[in-house]
């Protein structure tokens, strides 16, 4: 991993890195907004250097989390289940640790601790010593993961943000379609040496990022508060607005959305050799047949996160995702040929996870604002910390829905799926009219975005302002509106 861009035109001086790194420092621990004027003359936003940033970040940390992602599926993948359901439900409260202990710290620490019980996993023969090992992982799992999603939305902004974390999100159907060719031993090993690199290569905040450079850190510095303001995001937690947080509706919605799809895509790679052994396919055929649906599932997540990033419509992209997913189960539901139900696959297998990939950066762009003045780094942390706390209780349904004695057609475990997809887009059609009424009482408040840039003469940003870039334009203020 290069730590500076050949493309960089900036050679910063001895002085200049000082004041920069003060600067950093400054804000890092400042929660103050009177400094926000002053940092804006002093490092306004350049377009040309803030594509820089974006590209530089693409290249170093999207690729290395998404291939921790996918090490930690594979290396719970081969125990034939998607998730060990239950180890993990009560450990959400984890994910604030990203926001208290460095990240490069954290991350490095799960990951090795995943690891280490993947590759011990080599020499067990016992189901006790087995779920005491499956324990432990999901404990380390339960750390990551989330914490990962509040990472990114460190470096994206709300625009840029879900394509980045559907990367990240596909490493696990991408998993999904190789798991079992590999055992845990070669698995395990790799995840160790990977924890080493997390320590040394995944940054905490872009204003701490080697691969960036000095200017690229001031313009880095410059989105970051024109993102969030200059609170303090690393370090503190703020327990009554994460108390706050559990009073808002929208967390639950979309906490249940994820619990929906969950339990869906959760019996998929449990059963989809089973069943694909039961269409008659031999046992070596059916797990080599498993690989081309999950391959689709990993393109569709990328290419609906695109497309929800370029039009900003969320709950859209869900709802028609869920429909497509639940389409797949109600096939396999009522289909009796072996083509049908193989086509069926395909269709469930490319609406569900994709979905999940969607709701997610949902999550991370909706402020949790419910009768508060004004959102904040904690309250998003905390509306993670219920989406995985409800939803991570669906693989404890989803697992149990296709016993062997409802073979070979397992409708009854296939409706089910389907009544939950279709639960989910009842939950984001409810979200997405929520959050158009909270527009719609913020024009109000406001005025409407299009009748501020007039009163501002014709410039973005809060009326009277000199230049677009604001503070806090993703968590308030008058020009702050909900992704709908």
């Amino acid at each position: 991993m290069k730590l500076f861009s050949k493309d960089s035109s900036v050679t910063p001086s001895v002085n200049d890195a000082i004041s920069v790194n003060a600067t950093i420092h400054h804000l890092e621990k400042s929660g103050d907004p009177a400094h926000h004027d002053k940092l804006e003359a002093q490092h306004p936003i350049d377009p040309v250097v803030e594509k820089r940033v974006v590209r530089k970040s693409d290249m170093h940390v999207v690729p290395l989390v998404m291939a921790l992602y996918l090490l930690a599926y594979l290396d719970r993948s081969n125990i034939g289940n998607a998730r060990i359901a239950g180890m993990e439900e009560d450990l959400e409260l984890r994910t604030l640790m990203w926001k208290v202990v460095p990240p490069h710290i954290w991350g490095a620490f799960c990951v090795f601790g995943w690891g280490l019980v993947s590759t011990v996993q080599a020499g067990i023969h016992t189901w006790e010593a087995e779920m005491a090992l499956r324990f432990f992982m999901g404990i380390s799992e339960a750390g990551h993961g989330p914490g990962i999603l509040y990472l990114l939305s460190f470096f994206y902004l709300r625009h840029e943000l879900g394509l980045r974390i559907g990367f990240f999100l596909s490493a696990a159907p991408l998993a999904s379609s190789f798991a079992g060719a590999v055992l845990f031993l070669v698995e395990g090993l790799p995840t160790v040496v990977m924890a080493v690199v997390a320590f040394f290569y995944l940054p905490d905040s872009p204003s701490k990022a080697r691969f960036l450079n000095e200017d690229e850190k001031r313009v880095a510095i410059a989105r970051g508060v024109k993102q969030a303001g200059l609170a303090n995001r690393i370090g503190t937690i703020n327990f009554k607005e994460i108390g706050q947080t559990f009073l808002d509706p929208k967390a639950w919605l979309t906490a249940f959305m994820y619990f929906s799809c969950n339990a869906s895509f959760s019996s998929l790679p449990v059963f989809l050799p089973t069943i694909l052994k039961e269409m008659g396919f031999t046992a070596v055929n059916a797990q080599g047949l498993t690989a081309p649906p999950f391959f689709l599932s990993f393109l569709m997540t990328i290419l609906t996160a695109w497309i929800a990033d370029r039009t900003q419509q969320r709950g859209i992209t869900v709802m028609i995702l869920s429909a497509l997913g639940r389409i797949g189960y109600l096939m396999l539901a009522c289909a009796k040929s072996t083509g049908a139900r193989y086509t069926a696959v395909f269709i469930a297998a490319s609406g569900i996870f994709p979905s999940i990939a969607n709701i997610l950066p949902w999550v991370l762009s909706i402020d949790y604002i419910w009768q508060t003045t004004k959102a904040s780094d904690t309250r998003r942390g905390a509306g993670i910390m219920i989406l995985n706390l409800v939803a991570q209780c669906g693989p404890l349904l989803g697992t149990r829905l296709n016993p062997k004695k409802q073979g070979p057609y397992y409708v009854k475990g296939q409706s089910v799926c389907a009544a939950f997809m279709f639960f989910t887009t009842l939950l984001a059609f409810s979200l997405r009219m929520l959050l158009v009424w909270e527009n719609k009482k913020l024009d109000c408040k406001y005025g409407t975005l299009a009748e501020q840039k007039t009163r501002s003469g014709g410039v973005d940003g809060v009326p009277g302002s000199k230049d677009s870039a604001e503070a806090g334009v993703e968590n308030y203020g008058a020009t702050y509106r909900y992704v709908l």
